[in-house]
Protein backbone atom coordinates (compact mmCIF):
# COMPACT_ATOMS: atom_id res chain seq x y z
CA UNK A 1 0.00 0.00 0.00
CA UNK A 2 1.65 3.11 -1.35
CA UNK A 3 1.79 5.85 1.63
CA UNK A 4 -0.69 8.89 1.77
CA UNK A 5 0.54 12.09 -0.33
CA UNK A 6 -0.23 15.58 0.63
CA UNK A 7 -2.71 16.75 -2.24
CA UNK A 8 -1.18 20.54 -2.05
CA UNK A 9 2.74 19.80 -2.38
CA UNK A 10 2.64 15.85 -2.84
CA UNK A 11 4.93 15.07 0.26
CA UNK A 12 4.23 12.32 2.34
CA UNK A 13 0.90 12.79 5.08
CA UNK A 14 2.05 13.89 8.63
CA UNK A 15 -0.67 12.04 10.62
CA UNK A 16 -1.09 15.23 13.29
CA UNK A 17 -2.04 17.33 9.67
CA UNK A 18 -4.00 14.58 7.88
CA UNK A 19 -4.85 14.70 4.83
CA UNK A 20 -1.95 17.18 4.63
CA UNK A 21 2.05 17.07 5.31
CA UNK A 22 2.00 20.58 7.56
CA UNK A 23 -0.52 23.24 8.52
CA UNK A 24 1.04 25.19 6.09
CA UNK A 25 -0.61 22.86 3.43
CA UNK A 26 -3.36 22.47 5.19
CA UNK A 27 -3.87 26.88 5.24
CA UNK A 28 -2.94 26.98 1.55
CA UNK A 29 -5.82 24.37 0.80
CA UNK A 30 -8.30 26.44 3.10
CA UNK A 31 -7.40 29.61 1.09
CA UNK A 32 -7.78 28.26 -1.86
CA UNK A 33 -11.43 26.90 -1.16
CA UNK A 34 -12.17 30.58 0.42
CA UNK A 35 -10.50 32.53 -3.11
CA UNK A 36 -13.07 30.30 -4.75
CA UNK A 37 -10.24 28.30 -6.88
CA UNK A 38 -11.79 24.86 -6.27
CA UNK A 39 -15.39 25.21 -7.00
CA UNK A 40 -17.79 21.89 -6.76
CA UNK A 41 -20.28 21.51 -10.22
CA UNK A 42 -23.41 22.22 -9.99
CA UNK A 43 -25.59 24.97 -10.67
CA UNK A 44 -25.19 28.37 -9.05
CA UNK A 45 -27.32 28.83 -6.05
CA UNK A 46 -29.54 31.61 -6.34
CA UNK A 47 -31.82 33.41 -4.09
CA UNK A 48 -34.51 30.84 -5.47
CA UNK A 49 -33.06 28.42 -3.30
CA UNK A 50 -32.32 29.83 -0.05
CA UNK A 51 -34.12 28.55 2.62
CA UNK A 52 -36.95 30.24 4.51
CA UNK A 53 -37.03 32.38 6.73
CA UNK A 54 -36.83 31.01 10.83
CA UNK A 55 -40.25 29.85 11.22
CA UNK A 56 -41.37 30.10 7.82
CA UNK A 57 -43.23 27.40 5.82
CA UNK A 58 -40.89 25.62 3.56
CA UNK A 59 -42.83 24.11 0.08
CA UNK A 60 -43.19 20.73 1.45
CA UNK A 61 -45.25 21.97 4.33
CA UNK A 62 -42.58 21.82 6.93
CA UNK A 63 -41.05 24.45 9.14
CA UNK A 64 -37.11 24.05 9.09
CA UNK A 65 -35.94 24.10 12.18
CA UNK A 66 -34.71 27.69 13.63
CA UNK A 67 -31.28 29.06 13.74
CA UNK A 68 -29.10 29.02 16.53
CA UNK A 69 -31.29 26.49 18.51
CA UNK A 70 -29.86 22.99 19.34
CA UNK A 71 -31.60 19.69 19.87
CA UNK A 72 -31.99 18.53 23.48
CA UNK A 73 -30.17 14.96 23.53
CA UNK A 74 -32.01 14.16 26.84
CA UNK A 75 -35.51 14.72 25.13
CA UNK A 76 -36.26 10.72 25.96
CA UNK A 77 -35.55 9.38 22.14
CA UNK A 78 -34.43 5.90 21.61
Amino acid sequence: MAAARCPVCGRPVAPAARPFCSRRCAEVDLGRWLTGQYVLPGSPVGEADDPAPDGAEVPDGTVPFPAGRRLDRGSGMG
